[in-house]
């Protein structure tokens, strides 16, 4: 270890002058120069980032639909075998019990105020993550056209935290053992 460093030093001595007199004064008794540190930033004390919580929300949001509503095992199971009448009424369960988590979870509200179908006019600084125009778009906005879709916005988000271990933080459902 200290023949490499000899050897990077013999060799940055040669051809950097600055550092071969720092070295000179050192090998003739003299203290290493002081780093000066720099002044201490101003301003606001920059906080943490959040703690890893070790599994990401779009896991634990599946989790909660697998959960509370069994939407993976409907997406996942072969409907092969199934009348279209068993897997509309199967759906039809699924769906309802992913509202109520989708409803608990984010409160989701329309982004337009009018109902589809209705005129809707986009104002000329409209927010393209807030409306999506289609159609004749050589006009300049603002702009009226038909309401297609409302859209969706989240009023809230309250996903629940990670407990559980590393190992069993993209674990979407248990496997489960019925003991007898």
């Amino acid at each position: 270890m200290r023949l490499m460093l000899a050897l990077r030093c013999f060799a940055r001595v040669l051809f950097d002058a600055d550092f071969g007199k720092t070295i000179q004064q050192l090998d003739d008794g003299a203290s290493a120069p002081q780093a000066e540190l720099p002044p201490p930033a101003e301003g606001p004390a920059v906080a943490p980032p959040p703690a890893e919580t070790g599994r990401s929300d779009a896991i634990a949001l599946l989790a909660t639909l697998q959960r509370e509503a069994r939407f993976v095992d409907l997406v996942s199971e072969s409907l092969d075998g199934y009348s279209d009448a068993q897997i509309g009424a199967a759906a039809r369960e699924v769906l309802s019990d992913c509202g109520k988590v989708l409803d608990r979870v984010f409160a989701l509200a329309p982004v337009a105020d009018v109902a589809e179908g209705e005129p809707y006019q986009a104002p000329a600084d409209y927010d393209t993550r807030r409306l999506r125009l289609t159609g004749n778009l050589s006009q300049q906005p603002p702009v009226t056209g038909t309401l297609v879709h409302a859209g969706w916005v989240a009023t809230k988000c309250e996903i629940a935290s990670w407990t559980g271990s590393p190992d069993a933080a993209l674990v979407v459902a248990p496997a489960e053992i019925e003991v007898t």
